[in-house]
């Protein structure tokens, strides 16, 4: 089975049935799933911002919150000072820059719906297919 790297944006359009979930679904089927830690604190962090927009739907918000710990996404230690490097040469935050790190070192797909990280980690697939391609 593939190992594919899994962001927040992705987890979170999926467990609160967001418009992209279905995309999401079809990235992840049959799939081992790996994250930094960071996920679960990006994760409870969505499901409050949608608790203060939407305080009568807390309940369920919960539910679904909890139903992202129940998807079996592995977390994987990050080398911080790496990040941080990568982070400053690709414009990113930390955050997104951690989900591409892993990304990198393990060899794994990223799926994220984060347009900025897909374009900075698309670019960074097609130099390395150039790079191939040469050699």
């Amino acid at each position: 089975m593939p190992v594919k790297v899994v962001d927040a944006s992705a987890i979170g359009a999926l467990v609160f049935a967001e418009p992209d979930a279905e995309e999401v679904m079809n990235a992840l089927s049959d799939t081992i799933l790996i994250a930094p830690s960071l996920i679960h604190y990006e994760l409870a962090s969505i499901c409050l911002k949608k608790i203060r927009k939407h305080p009568s739907k807390t309940n369920e918000l919960i539910a679904a919150f909890k139903m992202a710990g129940r998807l079996g996404i592995d977390t994987v230690a990050i080398k911080h000072l790496e990040v941080i490097d990568l982070a400053k040469r690709s414009q990113l935050t930390t955050y997104d820059a951690c989900y591409l790190w892993l990304a990198q070192k393990t060899g794994a797909s990223l799926v994220t719906l984060d347009k900025r990280l897909r374009k900075v980690n698309g670019s960074r697939l097609k130099a390395e297919s150039s790079k191939r391609s040469e050699d």
